[in-house]
């Protein structure tokens, strides 16, 4: 199926400065909020407490809510409405991890019954220690930084038939990390140096293909991660599951226009590298925005009838899967052209 004529020419590497320009725009707004709020807003998957889903069958004011859970020792709690108003359901969340008993959700009911007159529908609680919260956020720092290495090698050996150094430079890098993490350090800052010294690395290593590809990525994962600062949206495991996901989906799309920057580059020989990059974006346009539009379809169906609980998954997926074909032609494609000019 054609969705765009095979010989369309727009200039999109005519446009790279401008694509540079307003990427470079949101990433510093995505750091300048995820500064200002002191990073995402963690859920309970990585700050450690307790949450509690609750359904009523009759309006309740949240002053009643909090007055039962006081009864049972949690008074700093955050309660907040989960789904439309007229569900009469909410979110209760407090950074106290309530030891689990069987008679917990009896216990609660109780409370709530006492303070508004109605036993409600406990939905559902969940409880994570802070030493498990801290644990999952380093984990998941951690798997998302290594899935970038890895990816960094297919695209070498893929590309460039560099498996072996890209191989033995990606090694390193993670069994630095990961020594260094044991000592405690801030992992926040060790992946963050890490992949600065990863960008330089591949710089002067030649691996340009591996350098274009992780630079979309990161880009399209700090301005996902920066979206969800700027609405204050929880940052769970399921979000982390769907930036993994982006990733995956970010690099099919770049190594489609990669791999036809390949096979143009031996094949053309009476045009300019810029010429060529066009080209090649201009060949896998329509695929690119065939493939964005029904991963989208699919998407928006999860994001307005697949519930509150897959809502910020769907929202991280949806930003994520634009983004994503954003970078694949401004950001990704353009980068070898810049390495090209300075080789």
């Amino acid at each position: 199926m054609q969705f765009i004529k095979p010989d369309i020419n727009l200039n999109f590497i005519e446009k790279k400065n401008i694509g540079f320009l307003f990427s470079l725009s949101l990433i510093i707004i995505s750091f300048a909020f995820l500064i200002i709020n002191n990073g995402p807003n963690y859920g309970i998957d990585f700050t450690g407490g307790t949450l509690v889903q609750v359904k009523f069958t009759e309006k309740i004011a949240i002053k009643t809510i909090r007055t039962g859970l006081s009864d049972i020792g949690l008074s700093n709690v955050s309660v907040q409405n989960f789904g439309k108003k007229e569900d009469n359901e909410f979110l209760i969340r407090t950074n106290k991890s309530i030891k689990q008993e069987e008679n917990l959700s009896l216990s609660i009911s109780k409370a709530f019954k006492k303070s508004t007159g109605i036993a409600p529908e406990i939905r559902r609680i969940e409880m994570v220690g802070p030493q498990v919260g801290k644990e999952l956020r380093k984990k998941a720092l951690l798997a998302m930084f290594y899935s970038l290495l890895f990816i960094t090698i297919y695209i070498s050996g893929r590309f460039e038939m560099k498996w072996i150094l890209s191989g033995i430079t990606a090694g390193s890098l993670m069994s630095a990390v990961y020594f260094l993490s044991v000592f405690n350090m801030s992992i926040i800052f060790l992946i963050s140096t890490a992949i600065i010294i990863t960008l330089i690395l591949f710089w002067a290593l030649k691996l340009k293909y591996a350098l274009g590809a992780v630079i979309a990525l990161i880009h399209d994962v700090i301005i996902t991660v920066g979206l969800f600062s700027i609405l204050n949206l929880e940052f769970s495991l399921p979000v982390i599951a769907a930036l993994l996901t982006i990733i995956g989906y970010s690099l099919n799309d770049t190594i489609i226009v990669f791999d036809r920057i390949r096979e143009n580059l031996k094949q053309i020989k009476k045009k300019t590298i810029s010429e060529i990059i066009n080209k090649s974006i201009n060949e896998t346009l329509s695929r690119t925005i065939l493939t964005s539009l029904t991963t989208l379809v699919v998407l928006f169906s999860l994001f307005f009838l697949g519930g509150e609980i897959i809502h910020d998954f769907a929202f991280a997926m949806i930003t994520g899967v634009i983004i994503g074909t954003y970078s694949s032609i401004f950001v990704a494609s353009p980068i070898l052209l810049i390495w090209n000019n300075k080789k």
